[in-house]
């Protein structure tokens, strides 16, 4: 998402990391990068400017703490600042709960209560969907082929006009489950028929959260929409969809955090498990190319790894001394969609721009090739991938039936990530501060020097 964006800061940074020291001009230039790279990525002008000049300002007047260099302080201030205009991290609460979900036509309001329903369901709550848009055509059908693939519950009444009285019904026969999901109608513009809808289903409902569902397509429009919605029912947090693909989405969300309505969750994609629950800071740490390895250890235990497991896996990886069978137990959970692309993203100093989903799909297919190749491999050579000569590449592309060179090729990627990582071992320190300071919510550049 915003690889744009995120390509022009970290192409910033870099300039700053390679100056022999921080000077006014420096200054000035980077304040400039900065203020091209938002406006590119649809962020409001004013904002932009705000943010600039507060860079700015902040690199001129203060002064770095003891032990630090100019040059990350600077970068501090940066990602302070770029942090603050995205506003405060929304917790999650995994308890018993209403969700109402509205927006207008288009959004994608029934697959976020999917994706919204996948995500309680994988943390161990009973979910239940209601179909409360009765004015889309086949939205009930749509909600109830998503509900069969997840396993959940949906409620509605087919054929019913009266969205009021569906979720009179749902309240009463849905209540054991511990989350019920509430899918609204929508409208091409925010009209006085759905405000009057959705303040009487707020009143029936009685929910615990109501989540603004905004395309990020629509950029900086999308501040004016959150706003209104927020006028007619309270919204307590905003999700916005298809950040994946959208030049826009930095307008989209720095728009909404102008109006203070909290964005929740992001959607990174189509498949149901392309949500992500929207943390500020590991955002911009991930645009700024220094990772984000709290979602990497997340995704490890999604792959249904214990968490010592998980931890340990990570630890092997970072320093170097992983081996072919440590890769394997990760591939064969790798299958689900998504996960592959989720991971990449989430590595420290991985570019966003370099991958697209084509590229992807064609990677997981490599992997699926490449499980085949070690199923033919000893437990010893798994376990020492070293001792894969000659002879042994023959026998093992006899016994999985590809080639020889597929069996080179698995093994030169191995050695290409080994290594990789291995280069990596040198910024353990950074990568173990970073993780601490983003559990912490407390940004600290003195600690990666």
């Amino acid at each position: 998402m915003l690889d744009s964006l995120g390509e022009s800061l970290r192409n910033t940074i870099r300039k700053i990391s390679k100056a022999g020291y921080v000077d006014e001009s420096l200054i000035k230039e980077v304040v400039r990068d900065i203020q091209r790279a938002l406006l590119r990525a649809d962020v409001e002008v004013h904002l932009a400017l705000k943010l600039s000049k507060n860079v700015e300002r902040r690199a001129l007047e203060e002064k770095p703490p003891s032990g630090m260099s100019h040059r990350d302080f600077l970068i501090k201030i940066i990602y302070e600042e770029l942090v603050a205009i995205l506003g405060k991290e929304k917790e999650v609460a995994l308890k018993p709960q209403k969700l109402m979900l509205v927006g207008l036509y288009g959004q994608g309001k029934t697959t976020t209560a999917g994706k919204l329903a996948r995500y309680f369901h994988k943390k161990g709550l009973s979910v239940a969907l209601i179909a409360c848009d009765v004015h889309r055509p086949a939205a009930y059908e749509q909600l109830k082929q998503i509900g069969e693939q997840l396993n959940v519950p949906v409620f509605g009444i087919p054929g019913e006009k009266d969205a009021r009285k569906i979720a009179r019904e749902a309240v009463k026969k849905m209540k054991d489950y511990q989350v019920q999901i509430f899918d609204t109608s929508g409208r091409h513009a925010l009209e006085d028929d759905l405000i009057e809808e959705i303040k009487d289903l707020k009143e029936i409902i009685q929910p615990d959260e109501i989540f603004l569902v905004l395309d990020a397509t629509i950029g900086q429009q999308a501040g004016k929409q959150a706003k209104a919605f927020h006028d007619a029912v309270g919204v307590t947090g905003v999700i916005i969809t298809k950040m994946d693909g959208s030049a826009k989405g930095g307008g989209a969300l720095s728009a909404v955090a102008a109006t203070g309505a909290p964005v929740v969750f992001i959607g990174t994609g189509e498949h149901l498990e392309d949500l992500e629950h929207f943390n500020p800071t590991r955002f911009i740490s991930r645009l700024l190319g220094m990772g984000d390895l709290e979602t990497l250890l997340e995704t490890a235990k999604e792959l249904e790894l214990k968490e010592e497991e998980a931890e340990k896996v990570m630890e092997r990886m970072m320093s170097g001394k992983f081996n072919l069978k440590d890769m394997y137990e990760i591939w064969e959970q790798m299958a689900k969609p998504g996960l592959l692309q989720k991971i990449l993203y989430s590595l420290p100093f991985f570019k966003m721009g370099d991958i697209d989903k084509g590229m992807v799909e064609e990677s997981e297919e490599k992997l699926r090739k490449y499980r085949i190749i070690m199923d033919s491999m000893t437990y010893e050579e798994l376990e020492n991938p070293e001792i894969i000569k000659s002879s042994r590449i023959k026998r093992i592309a006899r016994g999985s039936g590809r080639s020889e060179q597929e069996v080179r090729s698995l093994l030169k990627e191995y050695n290409r990530m080994k290594k990789t990582m291995k280069q990596m071992r040198g910024n353990r320190k950074l990568m173990r501060a970073l993780r601490k300071q983003l559990k912490s919510g407390d940004f600290d550049m003195s600690g990666f020097t």
